[in-house]
């Protein structure tokens, strides 16, 4: 079994807004010093949905992968279908590649160019 990477106690997080299938959420992520992708948070705009619930759980999902070396690229792969549309917006430095990934080959910035 893999050993779990952990983060540091106090990181810098990135907050971007989702949208799928017609349905808006709010992202944060936090990444390793060196850069890559560790830990990724989902909520939505109505507490205790079956939706926000599902995208809570999974984000967690994910980031124990994460943290425990699995490839972003691995988990996008296994997770999502190419035909699900999803847009996402803001941007970084890292922040558009990692829309990308989370939001497979349909996924669109809505938001400023980075």
């Amino acid at each position: 079994m893999a050993v779990r990477e952990r983060l540091p106690d106090r990181r810098e997080c990135e907050g971007f807004d989702v949208e799928a299938l017609g349905l808006r959420f709010h992202t944060t992520i936090g990444r390793y010093d060196d850069g890559r992708l560790a830990e990724i948070f989902i909520t939505n705009h109505k507490a205790g949905s079956m939706a926000g619930i599902l995208a809570s759980d999974s984000a967690v999902l994910c980031s124990i992968a994460l943290q425990h070396g699995v490839p972003v690229d691995v988990i996008r792969k296994a997770l999502m279908r190419a035909q699900a549309a999803g847009t996402a917006g803001g941007s970084t430095t890292h922040g558009a590649r990692d829309r990308a990934v989370l939001c497979g080959p349909g996924g669109s910035s809505s938001g400023p160019p980075g």
